[in-house]
């Protein structure tokens, strides 16, 4: 985590390289990962005798890859892997099991509209994910990054959820028409909604999902985490400079724990 690193974490640096402790210290922290993801997540689940179609299995690491940190659709990786949707359930399992990979479900306590159903996906550490997505040719530098930031958050979230005493939810929120919020955190040390930013600057559109959620469950709190390095109160939103955000969170702390004491 991040506050382990403290000075050593940088926001830039980890979106691209992650946050396995083998990267650091390296000269060539990318050739680290790719050799990494070679032989501990190549070669150990053929090893391990887990797949018979590995040239199958190798374009489906890439497909989950475009799937990371957005609502899995079995079909279409099936189809971009030319495999049944049994066999991307099963290999879902797989990374799962090897703790490659996690989904996380939808929050539907109480809820007051109609919801989506489907998870969503996340590798379990960003330099992992930026180093088995491939380049295409559609890609958007700024969105890739936005992508990035919102797997690292969510990598640090489930970590403070693991390591915390007590037991918290960590899911989303998304109706069905469209309002979303990225992470919403449950549990005795609080309730927040969370909603992630690769943006410098906070328009009032960026706070449309936040503001629906607490609307919902007034008893919220609602956090914006973003590119800038300011910390703000908008509409009773707080926005939180994302790199003191996951410097600060610590396990058996709430959230926010520091954040507004300073």
């Amino acid at each position: 985590m991040a506050c382990e690193l403290q000075e050593k974490f940088t926001l830039a640096d980890t979106l691209l390289y992650g946050l396995l402790p083998l990267r650091f210290g390296k000269d060539h922290p990318e050739e680290t990962l790719k050799a990494y993801i070679s032989l501990y997540i190549g070669e150990e689940v053929k090893g391990e005798g887990l797949i018979r179609n590995y040239e199958g299995f190798t374009r489906f690491l890439q497909a989950m890859a475009f799937s990371h940190a957005s609502t899995l659709n079995i079909t279409n990786i099936a189809r971009e892997c030319y495999v049944k949707r049994t066999t991307v359930n099963d290999w879902i399992s797989i990374l799962e099991d090897l703790l490659i990979g996690y989904q996380i479900n939808i929050f539907t306590q109480k809820a007051k509209r109609e919801l989506t159903v489907h998870p969503k996906f996340y590798f379990f550490d960003v330099g992992v994910y930026r180093n088995l997505r491939s380049f295409s040719v559609s890609d958007n530098a700024a969105e890739v990054d936005g992508i990035a930031l919102e797997g690292l958050v969510e990598q640090h979230l489930v970590a403070w959820r693991d390591y915390t005493s007590s037991k918290h939810q960590v899911t989303f929120w998304r109706t069905r028409s469209g309002s979303e919020v990225d992470f919403v955190v449950y549990g005795p040390l609080g309730f927040w909604a969370i909603e992630i930013k690769s943006t410098k600057t906070i328009r009032s559109d960026d706070l449309v999902g936040l503001k629906a959620f607490c609307k919902d469950y007034p008893d919220a709190g609602a956090i914006l985490l973003y590119r800038g390095n300011e910390r703000l109160i908008k509409n009773g939103i707080a926005c939180i400079p994302v790199e003191e955000f996951l410097k600060t969170i610590q396990p058996n702390h709430a959230l926010t724990h520091l954040l507004f004491t300073k």
